[in-house]
């Protein structure tokens, strides 16, 4: 079975935010990371070459594959900032209802800009993603 191709790499959060050409994807950036540093109450790390996780867990699925992920995230991408924040909890449709503009994807929210959504909201939201993964991972 093949590894998880994202895994920490130990490289510097700064240095990777400090990188991001566009300027206020690079703002943005920061002002999540202390949003979530606040609110997980955790340093941040680099999980591949364009992702910065908060926490970890191990997982394993019955198919008998394993490994280990964050429990929250996010990536200022190039066409919008990319959240990692796991659903699955009962106040997530409430709290994506008050987030403002964003889209859906698989396992992530897209958000052009932070001035686009609630920032109250996503806070709640952040905190609630991450309580759910801890109390499913502890």
């Amino acid at each position: 079975m093949a590894d998880n191709k994202t895994q920490k790499t130990g490289a510097s959060v700064d240095a990777f935010l400090a990188a991001v050409e566009h300027p206020r994807r690079r703002e943005d950036g920061r002002a999540l990371l202390r949003m979530m540093r606040e609110v997980t109450g955790l340093e941040p790390e680099m999980w591949g070459p364009s992702i910065i996780g908060f926490g970890d867990y191990h997982y394993r699925y019955e198919s008998g594959r394993e490994g280990d992920f964050f429990l929250v995230g996010f990536s200022p991408r190039k066409q919008s900032l990319s959240l990692y924040l796991p659903a699955g909890f009962p106040e997530y449709d409430a709290l994506l209802a008050a987030l403002g503009k964003y889209r859906k994807g698989a396992s992530c929210l897209y958000v052009n800009k932070l001035a686009d959504v609630d920032v109250a909201a996503l806070r709640r939201l952040i905190a609630a993603s991450f309580e759910h993964m801890q109390s499913r991972y502890p």
